[in-house]
């Protein structure tokens, strides 16, 4: 069958892998083992946190972590993407003095007006002296207008001509307005914007473009912000190879080369990504000794002879705030919080443990990392907020900044969606005119689905129909192009 055709519809009976289990993901149709059940029985629910609360103990665990983070002063184009600490506060009036709006004539009183034999007022340089009534001279837009001035006469709206009187003011020019001119016409008064001490944004804003420039504008040479979180990433386990093509069990690791990128996508600062093999003692020290606010493990989340995660973070002193998640793939994903570093006793630190298979450790990135790190920054939706619209979602996405953690929207999925009996399933789909469009590779151990994928769809336990709406999580970077539609549909 060829891969441009859709999947054959895949029924209890259908191809192996094809469809879950009662007692979790079987493997996919490229091969992707199945992910331990954590000591649940086949067929019965196991014990573990919903998924969507786990997104919200994430994202409380952030906020209450975000207290013991110190704010920076950083230059303003340092700034981009970051939250304000505080408020922005005009530090002095906006305009500082009348500048004119337009290229043209400043004048005083009615016309016509004696044009004053004088250089043109221009931005930047001294005021020119008062005039007095009847009198004009030429000025440039941001000029400052000469004391006197009534108006500003648009260069387009006015007309010179010679003066032929014998007063003294013989051989210079007299200036005719073509329009009416209103008193204060195209001059921006003093303090027209702002006023020094107003405030001009409240604290928690994130730091836009736009930001950037009122900032400029209101005299501010730093913006006190919230730095990024800074994570470690912990890649975990003997079997991973850094190069080269697999052989005697040993495999790529897929899960350093795309973590840190897509953490930094999320808005962090990705302070290391370090391979530790499975060594109980070297992965205590890293966790902790890490600086970071955030430590990222990769596999050891279950319960195998080498799975030492929990041991660890019970040495550490750790509190386990999510300890295994209803959610496939992915559902031996957990929280951590760490314990007190003496040195910064203010400071919070975090563990999340992904799975080791690719799309589960995804489905832990998404569940728990990303509500987290969007807490500690301060922006984005909450993740308890409930659905959202395509295009809410899209808006609140922090485009031109640091990227949110995915919220979920609704979209309506073209094709029948089969479910875990028990758990919440994550999906890669591709929107295709205005449906979520399930993908074929979705095994926990493979990348092919949602490295074409534009989100994640959220099956509901038991399965959805088609037509049927769902929550969809867009992954932080643009929709990919034209790699989706080789998979097929994926009628699992």
């Amino acid at each position: 069958m060829s891969l441009m055709e859709p999947a054959p519809v895949a029924g209890p009976s259908g191809p192996a892998g094809d469809v879950p289990g009662p007692a979790g993901d079987a493997p996919g149709p490229a091969g992707g083992a199945p992910e331990p059940t954590g000591g649940a029985g086949a067929g019965h629910p196991h014990r573990a946190t919903a998924w969507p609360e786990a997104r919200a103990v994430a994202h409380r665990a952030g906020i209450a972590a975000r207290a013991g983070r110190e704010p920076a002063g950083l230059p303003p184009g340092q700034a981009l993407g970051r939250v304000l600490t505080e408020p922005l506060t005009a530090l002095a009036d906006l305009p500082s003095f009348d500048t004119s709006a337009m290229d043209g004539w400043a004048v005083a009183g009615p016309g016509p007006w004696h044009v004053r034999e004088e250089p043109t007022v221009l931005a930047g340089h001294t005021p020119a002296a008062a005039l007095a009534d009847g009198e004009a001279v030429r000025i440039a837009t941001g000029a400052p207008v000469p004391p006197g001035t009534t108006a500003v006469l648009r260069t387009e709206h006015s007309r010179t001509e010679h003066s032929r009187t014998e007063r003294p003011r013989d051989g210079l020019a007299l200036l005719h307005a073509l329009r009416e001119v209103v008193a204060g016409q195209d001059i921006r008064p003093r303090g027209q914007e702002c006023r020094s001490g107003d405030e001009l944004l409240p604290a928690g804003t994130t730091v836009t473009p736009a930001v950037l420039g009122l900032a400029a504008a209101a005299g501010y040479d730093e913006l006190l912000v919230l730095p990024r979180p800074r994570v470690e990433v912990l890649v975990l386990g003997d079997e991973l190879l850094t190069a080269g093509l697999p052989h005697e069990g040993l495999i790529r690791d897929a899960l350093g080369p795309m973590l840190g990128p897509w953490l930094a996508a999320l808005g962090a600062d990705v302070l290391a990504t370090r391979r530790i093999g499975d060594d109980a003692e070297a992965l205590h020290a890293a966790v902790t000794g890490s600086a970071a606010d955030l430590v990222l493990t990769t596999g050891g989340t279950a319960a195998g002879p080498v799975d030492h995660v929990h041991r660890v973070l019970d040495e550490a002193g750790a509190t386990l705030l999510v300890d295994g998640v209803k959610v496939r793939p992915g559902h031996p994903m957990l929280l951590a919080r760490l314990g007190a570093d003496p040195a910064r006793p203010h400071h919070v630190r975090h563990l999340v443990g992904l799975p080791g298979n690719p799309l589960a450790a995804v489905s832990g990135l998404l569940t728990l990392a990303a509500p987290l790190l969007a807490a500690l920054k301060e922006d984005g939706p909450r993740a308890e907020e409930g659905p959202r619209t395509e295009d809410r979602a899209r808006a609140e996405s922090g485009a031109g900044s640091d990227a949110r953690a995915p919220v979920p929207y609704r979209v309506p999925v073209r094709d029948e969606v089969h479910g875990h009996p028990h758990d919440t399933r994550l999906v890669p789909v591709v929107r295709r005119s205005g449906s979520a469009v399930p993908l074929r590779y979705h095994g926990p151990a493979m990348l092919r689905g949602i490295a074409a994928a534009d989100g994640l769809a959220v099956v509901p336990p038991g399965g959805a129909r088609p037509g049927q709406e769902l929550d969809v999580l867009d992954l932080p970077w643009p929709p990919t192009a034209g790699a989706a539609p080789a998979q097929g549909a994926c009628f699992t």
